[in-house]
């Protein structure tokens, strides 16, 4: 990979590490100093959050292989980012009062488990390691 290609990698890594930490950590300011319509939950904006600071972690988890070529996100990023938005639904749905109709729970806890599951399945067969 090209020094310009690994310097475009690392910022925009640090740039979804950023506004995945603000959706994550701010969103009723955020809401407000933005101009955004006002929601009863902060729900999605922290599912966003979540999500983007996957996509995040695993575009620095690529800059940090050092590749010789693109190779995209492949397994290692695809955990990143199901453990991110996994664990920040499943944070809501053990923590936050979300008044959603019984079948809208229990689609967001099998969503949820369904993420981390595939996420930790990945992760413990050690198929994301280079070279396998």
């Amino acid at each position: 990979m090209t020094r310009t290609s690994q310097r475009l990698l690392a910022a925009d890594a640090i740039i979804n590490l950023g506004l995945g930490a603000v959706l994550l950590l701010f969103p009723a300011g955020l809401v407000d100093i933005v101009g955004l319509p006002p929601t009863d939950t902060y729900f999605y904006p922290t599912i966003l959050g979540g999500v983007i600071f996957g996509i995040g972690v695993a575009l620095w988890v690529e800059y940090s292989q050092g590749s010789v070529r693109a190779r995209g996100l492949g397994l290692g990023g695809a955990i990143a980012i199901n453990f991110c938005g996994g664990g920040v639904l499943l944070g809501w749905l053990v923590l936050g009062d979300l008044r959603v109709p019984l079948r809208g729970q229990i689609v967001l806890w099998l969503l949820a488990l369904l993420v981390l599951g595939i996420g930790f399945v990945e992760l413990v067969t050690g198929s994301w390691r280079l070279g396998e």
